[in-house]
């Protein structure tokens, strides 16, 4: 396999994730991104921690998908998180249903 063929490979893996992301966020209330790893979830609990003098945060998603090119299972009842950077975790806003 030639670098180009792998990257063209890598490209299209990519796509591949952002279509089922598109199709899935709206089954989701929350969009969660930590320095190595982007999130969808229904329910975020954080909480700041401390050991040492080091500050880091425990993060536990529940009914969640993981956006990860080579995870063959991206959607997860439940994930740990611990991270020693910020966490930034917005609320989705659904658009009100017509009739």
């Amino acid at each position: 396999m030639s670098a180009e063929d792998l990257e063209n490979y890598e490209t299209n893996l990519e796509l591949e994730l952002y279509r089922e992301y598109r199709d899935v966020a709206s089954l989701f209330n929350y969009v969660v991104e930590t320095e190595r790893r982007f999130y969808l979830a229904n329910q975020v609990d954080l909480k700041p921690r401390s050991a040492g003098g080091e500050v880091f945060f425990e993060l536990k998603l529940t009914d969640a998908w993981v956006w990860d090119v080579y995870r063959s299972a991206r959607f997860v009842k439940s994930v740990s998180v611990v991270t020693f950077k910020d966490v930034n975790i917005e609320e989705l806003q659904r658009p009100e249903m017509g009739l």
